[in-house]
């Protein structure tokens, strides 16, 4: 049985007080009734109401508290005069009444004030805060008249009850790197780009990277969306990298780095790709010594070999591995393969041990007569290393040496798969397919719109609902597929719709490289056997995803070693968590968060977008900002940057659209 007293959150009332248990009502959301570990939370309070978990509870401490933090927000925002100068009132008049000093005037004043700061306040901070403060007036009504008939304090106002909180917003919940979103989009509409950027190094050092190849889930918890569309949010992103970079700004960090620690404590990083880099950067803002050991001749992992130059370039990408290999804190190896014998000791060495390698081994189609030592057979990674070394580096031959004026077929539904089509077409392939076992929209959620878009309109056909059946080849090299075709048929149980393969659906396609897309997997030879390290059922390594320790004591993981492939902003996200366990790690010997971490848990547990929301207040219909790209007979033949990026005066017109959608939550505890 729940142990939650009572609650207004989201509109679903649930009264306990004075009931037997076993007439309790339950809670239909995931409020944090357990705060972390065991220790248990007497109340959650934010911006759609209140959830009341003890019964020992200071109903009018807990609003008066609330209050305080948004007086300090609103204090450091004054953008308008009912968020700021309603914040002191609310906060003033309630810690009157909590010392036992106010007057049911005030009581009235407040709901008066309350009232004001929901209709007038020009963001959703202003306009949230008052609703769970009047709630607990409303409900909790006995407690605000005993302080003040009685003129007492309330009952726990010299407590040491804990109250943590936290300001979050929609979109920066679903971000998986917690980038506070409208910080940085308030930087580009005030045209100080320089505040973009730190709001974004807050939480994501590869700004210029994030800025182009995030697959953006942001946008879909964007409040907009329920007017009219998403704010053009990763876009948006690579203004304040791009200013630093263009105008030779000195390296803008969140904060001042800590100098070098003289104390001889060091942590090893395995790759340096994106939680490599990651990792390594926040642990150097700490002063902490970093080496990073990566098998590449070059820096930057799968991004760099992977993802293609048309979608990040990589003078770009360089810009964000020189912000984190300039550190003082960092040094690197280069061509350093580790293995299994390496890795003990190093783990002997050092006192703490990040795996933030990538997943780069293909998986197989699973088709009959599958081998991949036969010619035409080349796998999406090989693959992609190829074209991106040579197009990069000049390391290698052009892989139009191989591709130009052949048929290739790629498997898949992924960034991976995109990038091999899309690469394929400009190194000449005569004709290029992909073939999906699922539908667009699936093919379109699991990359994005404009990556699928930008394909077809380069050449690339999809076959929707195929899989390969079977492999032919002529002893040395491979001639055709044969192909099935299916369809989706509902689960008339109401269950996920089954493919049913077509009887007469049957087809052969005649090929000259079949490149499989599927997916990858980790090489886990560096692990020791006789660590006996424990794995997912994926074939990852296990962690318990919150502070990325594995089962062996001192060594982490992050990145696509913790979850297999994943993308950009999943990795950063990961790594810079593992980071800030392992900052505290290295000196205690023990794995602990901080309260913005687990607040932040709570929060994506919690969900706190809620898509059915009706939003008033605002002039719908303001068209979403395209930035320009270029045409496909600029791009289909060269590695050019198709997405050129929005014009000043684009970028400040799509800023104006954010709503500035920050919110307050708080645990006591």
């Amino acid at each position: 049985m729940s142990r939650l007293l009572f609650s207004t959150w989201r509109d679903e009332f649930i009264d306990n007080r004075g009931k037997p248990s076993d007439e309790w009502s339950e809670s239909g959301f995931k409020l944090p009734e357990t705060y972390h570990g065991e220790r248990e939370s007497k109340a959650f309070i934010g911006w759609d109401g209140v959830a009341i978990f003890d019964e020992d509870i200071d109903a009018v401490i807990l609003a008066t508290t609330y209050a305080a933090q948004y007086q300090e927000y609103s204090e450091a925002c004054g953008r308008c005069a009912p968020g700021r100068w309603g914040g002191r009132i609310l906060y003033d008049l309630l810690d009157k009444i909590a010392r036992g000093e106010g007057t049911h005037e005030d009581v009235s004043h407040l709901k008066e004030i309350s009232q004001t700061m929901m209709v007038t306040s020009k963001c959703e901070i202003g306009k949230t805060v008052p609703k769970p403060i009047l709630d607990l007036m409303e409900h909790y009504k006995e407690q605000f008249d005993t302080c003040i008939d009685a003129q007492i304090p309330s009952i726990h106002y010299d407590s040491d009850i804990s109250y943590i909180a936290k300001v979050t917003a929609p979109c920066t919940d679903m971000c998986p790197a917690s980038v506070d979103i409208p910080a940085y989009i308030e930087g580009v509409r005030d045209m100080v780009f320089t505040d973009s950027l730190a709001a974004t190094r807050q939480t994501m050092p590869l700004a210029h990277t994030c800025g182009r190849v995030c697959p953006h889930p942001c946008e879909d918890a964007c409040r907009r969306m329920n007017l009219d569309e998403p704010i053009s949010i990763m876009e948006l992103k690579r203004l304040g990298a791009d200013y630093e970079t263009d105008h030779e700004v000195p390296w803008l960090h969140p904060v001042e780095p800590k100098p070098l620690r003289d104390d001889g404590k060091k942590v090893a990083i395995i790759g340096a790709g994106p939680a490599g880099l990651t990792a390594a950067y926040y642990l150097a803002l700490e002063g902490i010594k970093v080496h990073i050991f990566e098998e590449l001749p070059v820096n930057g992992g799968e991004v760099a070999v992977g993802v293609p130059e048309y979608r990040m370039p990589i003078d770009k990408y360089n810009k964000d591995i020189d912000l984190v290999l300039e550190m003082e804190a960092v040094t690197i190896s280069n061509n350093c393969r580790v293995t299994a014998e390496m890795l003990k000791d190093i783990h002997e060495e050092y006192d703490a041990t990040l795996l933030g390698f990538g997943a780069r081994l293909s998986k197989k189609v699973r088709a009959k007569n599958e081998d991949p030592s036969k010619d035409g057979y080349w796998g999406a990674i090989d693959m992609l290393d190829k074209v991106n070394l040579w197009h990069k580096y000049g390391i290698g031959s052009p892989a139009s040496n191989e591709l130009k004026d052949k048929t290739v077929v790629c498997v898949g539904g992924g960034f991976t798969s995109m990038d091999v089509v899309r690469c394929s077409i400009r190194e000449g392939a005569k004709k290029v397919i992909m073939l999906y076992r699922r539908d667009e929209k699936t093919i379109i959620r699991n990359t994005t719109y404009e990556e699928y878009h930008e394909a077809v309109e380069e050449g690339v056909e999809f076959i929707f609902y195929s899989s390969i059946e079977e492999i032919y080849d002529d002893g040395e090299k491979l001639t055709k597929l044969k192909v099935n075709k299916f369809d989706l048929v509902p689960d008339p149980n109401g269950g996920r719709a089954q493919l049913v393969k077509q009887e007469d659906g049957d087809f052969d396609i005649d090929i000259d490289y079949l490149i499989p897309a599927v997916s990858q997997s980790l090489d886990t030879q560096i692990l020791p056997e006789e660590w006996d390290i424990k794995m997912t059922s994926w074939n990852s390594i296990a962690t318990n995803g919150k502070d990325y320790m594995t089962s062996k004591e001192g060594l982490f993981a992050a990145g696509d070693c913790e979850y297999g492939p994943m993308t950009i902003v999943n990795a950063v996200g990961q790594a810079r968590r593992a980071a800030s366990v392992i900052s505290r790690y290295i000196y205690d010997g023990k794995c602990t968060l901080l309260d913005d971490e687990i607040m932040e848990d709570h929060l994506a547990r919690l969900r706190v977008y809620d898509k059915n929301e009706k939003i008033t207040g605002w002039m719908p219909g303001i068209p979403r900002q395209e930035s320009e790209k270029l045409g496909v007979d600029e791009r289909k033949d060269n590695q050019k940057e198709v997405n050129l990026g929005f014009t000043g005066e684009e970028a400040i017109s799509e800023a104006e659209r954010c709503m500035r959608c920050y919110y307050i939550s708080m645990v006591a505890v």
